[in-house]
């Protein structure tokens, strides 16, 4: 068993493809941790990295630049800290998710992570850029 606090991080491309894969690594950082694909907590933290590298790659895009995924589990508190960061300083998320379902076909992401977890928001990067993070519960998981 795990104790402390165990980091997996990765570097992707901004695409579709992109955030495919930080999804993936995502799903085997919390299998190596003792939460099998299957378990809420796994599919909790894959929901949760796919809308925020979506997110990345849609409205934290610039040219030439990657986007990154840290993802530190904090057993002592229950926790997998989810952090992506894009270079994007200009374009920020809302401080809330919005009230009710917009009728088009995306801004719904906030909505699932707020569910999700705990607690997010986010954060400005030297030099350049914004680190959006959320934290999601795995305390009581299966594992």
């Amino acid at each position: 068993m795990l104790t402390g606090t165990t980091v997996c991080a990765g570097q992707f491309v901004s695409s579709p493809r992109g955030a495919q894969l930080a999804r993936r690594l995502a799903v085997r950082c919390m299998e190596e941790w003792g939460y099998p694909p299957e378990t809420d907590a796994s599919c909790a933290v894959a929901l949760v990295v796919g809308e925020l590298a979506a997110n990345a790659v849609r409205h934290g895009r610039v040219p030439g630049r990657d986007f990154g995924l840290r993802l530190a589990l904090d057993t002592a508190a229950g926790l997998v800290r989810i952090e992506v960061a894009d270079a994007a300083s200009t374009k920020r998320p809302p401080a809330a998710p919005p009230s009710s379902c917009p009728e088009g076909e995306s801004g719904r992401g906030l909505l699932l992570v707020d569910a999700l977890a705990v607690r997010w928001g986010s954060s400005d990067r030297c030099p350049l850029g914004k680190t959006v993070w959320a934290e999601v519960p795995v305390q009581g998981a299966a594992r």
